[in-house]
């Protein structure tokens, strides 16, 4: 709505970190936008924003601005979506924080299935694992978050907890590949591509090595998930993923499951944050995966 177009134009420079990278988003110059700026700078007699030599940051008054925005707009959505189901309509924008092994096949397709029956709700996918999901969702910027092994959840009203095997991804090539489960000792006598400690597949590997005195070291490491599935290339390297994230009806890869008495399963979260009322057409999607994950996985 126009009267929220300063508020969103202060959001769009505080995400971009750059006056010109929000204006080239926001279809507008960047020599407007930092007089709408300074405008409203102006009006509340502070600095929102530090001038650096490349780009901008937000002010300690800034970031209690951009707080107050955020809840604005997401409250708007919450009454836009309410008012468009009065009307028999199913309106709104569905902001999601995903866990990476969320995106490549269960968020894609749970919204190309809500979307056939909703066409006028748009999505707002936001990667993000552990300590981020929350920060998301606390900062109004996610409704609703799916967490892999999160760190704390201190602010979060779980919705669903899922049990989620670890595999192992290979090559089909790979002299592993034909085995129905694997022990993790089989997966470090090969060369192994891991994903960095701020995930929680490493967390759940690295405790599991350390109880059986194992050590893993990975000739690959990164964190992106994609990235490390495409390392299977080389028919000798082993990675790994949870069965929610493992690859569909890749003709070239393998994916075996760790042994539990080696890995045991890790936990994904389905969460929103704790007191807050969410938009309809977000709390009818959060409806829908979880029915989704309850007919596949374990849950709680």
């Amino acid at each position: 709505m126009k009267h929220l177009m300063p508020l969103k134009y202060i959001d769009a420079v505080a995400k971009a970190g750059s006056i010109r990278k929000a204006a080239d988003s926001m279809a507008i110059t960047s020599t407007a936008l930092n007089r709408r700026i300074l405008a409203m700078e102006r009006e509340l007699g502070v600095q929102l924003f530090e001038r650096l030599p490349k780009g901008v940051r937000l002010s300690s008054a800034g970031e209690l601005f951009l707080h107050h925005i955020r809840l604005q707009i997401s409250d708007l959505e919450k009454v836009k979506s309410q008012i468009s189901d009065l009307k028999g309509e199913r309106r709104g924008v569905v902001r999601i924080a995903g866990s990476q092994a969320t995106l490549t096949s269960f968020l894609p397709q749970q919204i190309y299935h809500y979307r056939k029956d909703h066409p006028m709700v748009d999505f707002e996918v936001l990667t993000r694992d552990r300590a981020q999901a929350e920060q998301s969702l606390l900062d109004h910027t996610a409704d609703i978050a799916l967490v892999f092994e999160p760190v704390e959840l201190n602010d979060v009203k779980i919705l669903l907890t899922v049990k989620q095997p670890v595999y192992a991804l290979m090559s089909n090539e790979h002299e592993l590949a034909n085995k129905s489960s694997l022990r993790l000792r089989d997966c470090l006598n090969h060369p192994i591509a891991m994903p960095t400690a701020a995930y929680g597949i490493h967390k759940l590997l690295h405790q599991a090595a350390q109880k059986r005195w194992l050590t893993i070291n990975p000739c690959i490491e990164s964190d992106n998930f994609i990235f490390l599935a495409n390392q299977t290339i080389d028919p000798y390297i082993i990675t790994f993923q949870i069965g929610l994230g493992l690859p569909l009806n890749s003709p070239y890869l393998k994916s075996v499951p760790i042994d539990t008495r080696d890995v045991p399963p890790g936990l994904l979260y389905v969460g929103q944050l704790k007191g807050r009322t969410l938009p309809v057409a977000s709390a009818r999607f959060a409806n829908q995966i979880i029915t989704s994950l309850e007919s596949e996985f374990d849950c709680s």
